[in-house]
């Protein structure tokens, strides 16, 4: 049996593609900031690398959902939309990350992964309990 997840399988290529595009911007801060290893103590090492983390802690549990919920057959057509809406939410992180004390890209990030991942979770379980 042939099981295709498309809103899955885009997502985790997405996840793939933003995941590189932080590990990027990482590497330039380091070398504009001559940091080897670490963070050095600098706070441009230390924003992009939390952008970069920030993302890799959530992704993971994004995907799982995404794609169970897609093998129960409850997400068209919003499912797409959601996913989009996370990988959108995670571009403003990494860019707001570069910003003041809590600019607003870090703030809408932040926001939306969090609805996101209630979300989802909610769904998850919902449909585990045979109420959706």
């Amino acid at each position: 049996m042939n099981m295709l997840l498309p809103v899955t399988l885009s997502s985790a290529a997405a996840a793939g593609i933003l995941a590189i595009w932080l590990m990027i911007r990482v590497g330039q801060v380091r070398t504009s900031e001559k940091v080897s290893v670490g963070d050095g103590g600098n706070e441009k090492v230390i924003r992009r690398m939390r952008a970069h983390a920030n993302f890799v802690e959530s992704a993971p549990f994004v995907l799982i959902l995404l794609a169970v919920i897609e093998l129960a057959g409850r997400g068209d057509p919003w499912l797409a939309y959601v996913a989009a809406a996370y990988f959108i939410g995670r571009i403003a992180h990494g860019f707001g990350m570069e910003g003041g004390s809590f600019g607003i890209g870090r703030t809408v990030g932040t926001l939306v992964t969090l609805l996101t991942l209630i979300g989802l979770s909610v769904v998850a379980a919902l449909i585990g309990l045979g109420k959706m």
